[in-house]
């Protein structure tokens, strides 16, 4: 049987964490308007594995009620927990919420949660905030290896050309999953430069990196 409002709401306020984990989930099967109104408790709950199954859906439900859904995202970037903070910042990213750039920015810089990190910087790449070059750049020398290559990713979708010369060395990078990174993050720009690196590319003995730099070539 279908879940109902009525249904999900009694699963809500449900003291089993099994109840309100499958309210939550039954949630995607209700109407966009109605599901966003009864997310929003769950966004708070006591438990967080529900916290962060809800946030997870703010992405897809946010646009109901932008404000509202600025106000739930940025508490949650204070979460407790790292996974709930990166289902908000992901979120964040989704929404392209670009006032929520400051806040993202100082949580970076305050935590040591690799992957709030890479949530951020991912995020931001899908932000589009000018505002982030900076920080995008200093992420490209972190220790930790997603975050680096999510930094690749993300200056690419920001266009700022500064960032040409610093991705271009990545194209000889030991790590094909890198190459492939820089490969997309390079078809964003266009100079001879970037043309010269993508003909390079197309001969990579990765044949992914290969292929992904002859599709943008021929584009």
């Amino acid at each position: 049987m279908s879940p109902t409002p009525e249904s999900v709401k009694q699963l809500l306020a449900s003291s089993n964490l099994g109840d309100r984990l499958r309210a939550v989930n039954q949630i995607r099967e209700l109407d966009p308007a109605i599901a966003f109104e009864l997310i929003q408790p769950a966004c708070t709950d006591s438990n967080p594995r529900v916290r962060y199954a809800a946030i997870s859906q703010m992405d897809t439900l946010g646009q109901q009620d932008r404000a509202k859904s600025l106000e739930i995202l940025r508490h949650a970037l204070l979460d407790e927990e790292p996974d709930v903070q990166s289902a908000a910042a992901d979120a964040l990213g989704g929404l392209k919420m670009t006032e929520t750039f400051d806040d993202l920015q100082s949580l970076y810089e305050g935590t040591e949660e690799w992957l709030v990190k890479f949530s951020i910087v991912a995020a931001l790449g899908e932000l589009g905030e000018p505002r982030s070059f900076d920080l995008l750049v200093s992420a490209l020398d972190s220790d930790i290896h997603l975050v680096s290559t999510a930094a690749i990713g993300s200056l690419g979708e920001l266009g700022d050309e500064r960032a040409i010369p610093l991705l271009l060395p990545y194209a000889k990078a030991d790590d094909w999953q890198v190459r492939h990174r820089v490969t997309q993050a390079l078809s964003q720009f266009d100079s001879p430069e970037v043309r010269a690196a993508l003909e390079q590319l197309s001969q990579d003995p990765s044949a992914a990196v290969a292929d992904a730099a002859k599709h943008h070539m021929a584009n």
